[in-house]
């Protein structure tokens, strides 16, 4: 052979070597491709509910389908697992679980009212003529025991003279008169007496009546109380019978403010608790009162329920029908509103909120027997474990009556979420009160959640949208 020939055959040699390397690289890789092919599934961001072996058009959207991350596919049902740069790039935010007091603010609004129970009016306590009506207008300010009206009475210069005649017959009495004789005289002349008190004479009217003997043709009518006059219903000159209104007095030294709290916000007012508020009149300056009243029924239309706030006027800032802007500041724990340290072992008024004793006893001004501030509705926060288990608002995802919460699993060997449904209790200002389902130290999610969501509902895994996942897919091919 020549050295040609041997040449050639070794050039020849070598190339085949090539080719059948390349060659068997070329069909390892070609099989790798078809493994991960079949292994890799496709869905559609728009419809997750759809699986399939092989990219392609949605069924339903007709959008094109994205393949499913396969390095989820072995976390439970309701779990997922994120890379940390993942983690990063979603935002996500945790905060653990605690117990704590917490405050809801409740905001109201409603307007000032007079104090029914300082609103007076002066009635006509005998029939006859109102000769003069000293005070002619509304808005006056009067006083206790100054002069309101000059009313000639018949009825009441019969009634004097009863008394003149009781006078005279006392007068004639014996001395050698009967026991029977001087008490019944004696029985007559204080029962005049007392009929013309109840007519509105003073004692000092009759007794100038005694002194003069002479009966007045007149009456003066003074007032009970001070206060405004916010209503005039007669006329000098008119003739008005036994109990006609004349005036009505309110005395503005206290005033009410009737507010309207939403349906919702029941759970946080108590009786006796305090109120601040403010008016368009006094910007800045802040007011204060105790709820003396909590309506039993709600309004059917508005949804909402009447508060009635005692207020302290002595200066008469306060105007009836002012408009306010209030709120209430409700400490919360696990069973009520955590009580106010100043009322704490207190005894109340169940109809007076304002009068509040340090030991049980009467009411100063309307005699009721005081009870425990426990007893309307307030609790004790003695210790940490009477506080309740708080969640931020922003940490659950809420549908209905539902509520998910993502809670980040320790100890995993990258951050995992798991979704879980919890029962909430109300609101409480930024936070939520926890019912069940949740554990004190454990980590949710309050920010990011709803991507976190979004990536188990892609995954058809339960999610806050559809709690029990979807169906998984059927297997290429025929189907029935």
């Amino acid at each position: 052979m020549t050295k040609r020939k041997l040449a050639i055959i070794v050039v020849i040699a070598v190339l085949s070597g090539f080719v059948l390397r390349g060659w068997m690289a070329g069909d390892k890789n070609n099989r790798q491709t078809a493994v991960e092919e079949k292994q890799q599934v496709w869905t559609c961001s728009m419809h997750p509910q759809i699986r399939q072996p092989k990219s392609g058009k949605c069924p339903i959207c007709f959008m094109d389908l994205i393949p499913v991350n396969l390095e989820h596919t072995d976390s439970a049902e309701r779990q997922i697992s994120f890379s940390p740069q993942a983690v990063k790039l979603m935002e996500v935010q945790t905060t653990p679980v605690e117990r704590k007091f917490v405050e809801a603010q409740i905001y109201m609004v409603g307007k000032i009212d007079y104090d029914e129970t300082k609103v007076k009016h002066i009635t006509a306590w005998a029939a006859g003529r109102i000769d003069r009506l000293y005070v002619d207008f509304t808005g006056i300010q009067v006083s206790k025991g100054d002069h309101m009206v000059y009313l000639y009475s018949p009825e009441l210069i019969s009634a004097q003279a009863e008394l003149l005649s009781a006078i005279d017959a006392q007068k004639k009495i014996k001395p050698d008169s009967s026991e029977l004789i001087t008490r019944s005289t004696l029985l007559t002349l204080e029962a005049t007496k007392e009929k013309l008190k109840l007519l509105g004479l003073e004692d000092t009217q009759i007794e100038d009546i005694q002194k003069t003997e002479q009966p007045a043709d007149h009456i003066t009518i003074y007032a009970p109380v001070g206060g405004i006059v916010i209503e005039k219903m007669v006329n000098e000159g008119m003739y008005i019978e036994t109990g006609t209104r004349i005036y009505t007095i309110a005395d503005l030294s206290e005033v009410w403010v009737k507010l309207d709290a939403y349906e919702s916000d029941l759970i946080w007012i108590r009786y006796g608790q305090e109120v601040e508020f403010t008016t368009e009149a006094y910007p800045g300056e802040l007011f204060k009162g105790k709820i003396s009243f909590i309506s039993p029924t709600l309004d059917p239309q508005t949804r909402t329920f009447k508060l009635r706030v005692n207020v302290k006027n002595q200066d008469e800032k306060l105007k009836p029908e002012m408009f306010v802007h209030a709120i209430v500041r409700s400490g919360i724990a696990m069973s009520g509103i955590v009580m106010d340290p100043n009322m704490a072992s207190k005894w109340i008024c169940p109809m007076h909120a304002s009068v509040v004793k340090d030991a049980a006893g009467k009411c100063d001004i309307c005699g009721m027997d005081l009870v425990t501030t426990e007893s309307l509705g307030y609790v004790r926060a003695d210790t940490p474990k009477t506080a309740p288990l708080v969640i931020p608002v922003t940490a659950p995802l809420i549908t209905g009556k539902k509520a998910v919460v993502y809670v980040q699993l320790p100890d995993a060997n990258k951050p995992t979420f798991e979704g879980r449904e919890i029962t909430l209790g109300p609101r409480a200002g930024d936070y939520y009160i926890v019912e069940k389902g949740l554990a004190q130290g454990e980590i949710v999610v309050t920010n990011g959640n709803f991507k976190i969501d979004a990536s188990l509902q892609i995954q058809a895994k339960p999610s806050m949208m559809s709690p029990q996942g979807t169906e998984k897919p059927m297997p290429a091919g025929h189907k029935h």
